[in-house]
C-alpha cells in the first residue's frame, strides 16, 4: 500500500474509500510539480490511518483491562 501511495497517490485514497479526496489528489497529481506533494500527502495520510487504528486498538485493550 505504501508503494501505491508513492507511485499513484490518488489510488491509495480510492482504495481506502476516500473518493473525493482521491479525485482532489488526482487533480493535484496531473501536474508534474503537483505529483510530489500528492505522493507526500498520500503517504502521510496512510501513516495517520495506521496510527489511528493502533490507538483505537490500544484504547479498547485498556478499557477491557479496567473491567
Amino acid at each position: 500500500m505504501m508503494l501505491l501511495a508513492i507511485l499513484l497517490p490518488f489510488l491509495s485514497f480510492m482504495f481506502r474509500g476516500k473518493i473525493l479526496t482521491g479525485i482532489i489528489c488526482l487533480i493535484l497529481q496531473i501536474t508534474v510539480i503537483g505529483w510530489l506533494p500528492a505522493a507526500i500527502w498520500a503517504v502521510l495520510s496512510l501513516n495517520n490511518a495506521r496510527a489511528d487504528r493502533r490507538n483505537d486498538k490500544l484504547i479498547r485493550a485498556m478499557k477491557e483491562n479496567q473491567r
